[in-house]
């Protein structure tokens, strides 16, 4: 079908909680968090234009990981957007190049969720604010209104309360995964404490320095429960140290780490070390987005 829309290759950022503080649980079952989130410019790549008929599919290094019925994130976000705007027939074909790691704590599924809502709110041309794409967002899974924020923040309640971080730089990142996928759900099971104590103030300069100092006074409470359940996350922890890393840790539920370097620079050079020794690994060298960064990753 001619649309007469040119397609557009989309960012969908990874994800990744720098801290991240399990702070109590609700009567529902869901726990409640403090997290400081930011975005990279290394992610899934989304396309989406109008169609015949509805079309989905998965290319890219973890295709085969990725469902592609209606379990899938990406189509339930385009059926509820659909739904949500009461549109009859507005069939799209959406590509899906998948570059992140499946189950890896870097809020890949969501990403691309946040990505199509966006942008089919833009090709559907549907009259919805920040605020209902949130609300359709967060119907899909708590961290898809982060992801539609795609911007240094810091995530109250069970992810849902977001307060912007004005003033945070880029920073030099690399990722790495093991090659293994943890479950969240496992992960939350195996928290010996749920009770813990939230983020301290974040400093009033925002630079690589304070905020490497200021990781070192937080945590991630889902890491120990994670490192029992897949010990290689220890392993991936120590290579990014060894690499000269000024800080590792896991990234949400794991089994994505992070190392945080000085430069983008450093990074990439701490990366071709790391996949020269871990050929199988996933390991990426990025930087994170800054607080004036656009939805599509433009500063």
């Amino acid at each position: 079908m001619d649309s007469g829309i040119t397609v557009r290759a989309l960012h969908a950022h990874a994800k990744i909680n720098l801290a991240l503080h399990v702070t109590g649980r609700r009567a529902d079952g869901y726990h409640t968090i403090e997290s400081l989130a930011v975005f990279t410019r290394f992610g899934d790549r989304v396309e989406i234009e109008l169609a015949d008929s509805d079309e989905f599919s998965v290319s890219g290094r973890y295709a085969s990981a990725v469902p592609l019925d209606d379990s899938n994130l990406v189509v339930k976000a385009r059926d509820a957007l659909r739904k949500r705007a009461g549109l009859q027939h507005a069939p799209v074909a959406i590509r899906l190049e998948k570059n992140l790691p499946v189950a890896s704590g870097v809020g890949g599924g969501s990403s691309d969720a946040a990505t199509v809502l966006r942008e089919l709110a833009e090709t559907w041309r549907l009259d919805l604010d920040e605020a209902e794409l949130a609300r359709i967002g967060l119907s899909l899974g708590a961290d898809v209104p982060m992801c539609l924020t795609a911007k240094p923040l810091i995530a109250r309640g069970v992810g849902d309360e977001l307060s912007a971080v004005p003033g945070f730089p880029a920073l030099g990142l690399v990722l790495v995964n093991p090659g293994i996928a943890v479950s969240t759900a496992e992960v939350f099971n195996a928290l010996s404490h749920r009770d813990n104590e939230g983020l301290p103030p974040l400093p009033r300069s925002l630079d690589f320095h304070s905020i490497r100092n200021w990781l070192e006074i937080t945590r991630n409470d889902l890491e120990p429960a994670a490192r029992a359940i897949q010990p290689a996350i220890g392993k991936a922890l120590s290579v990014l140290n060894k690499a000269g890393a000024g800080f590792a840790r896991m990234s949400g539920s794991g089994a994505t780490c992070f190392g945080l370097f000085e430069t983008g620079n450093v990074a990439k050079r701490a990366a071709v070390d790391i996949r020269s020794r871990h050929p199988d690994w996933f390991v990426a060298a990025t930087r994170s987005m800054t607080s004036e960064t656009d939805a599509h990753g433009q500063d």
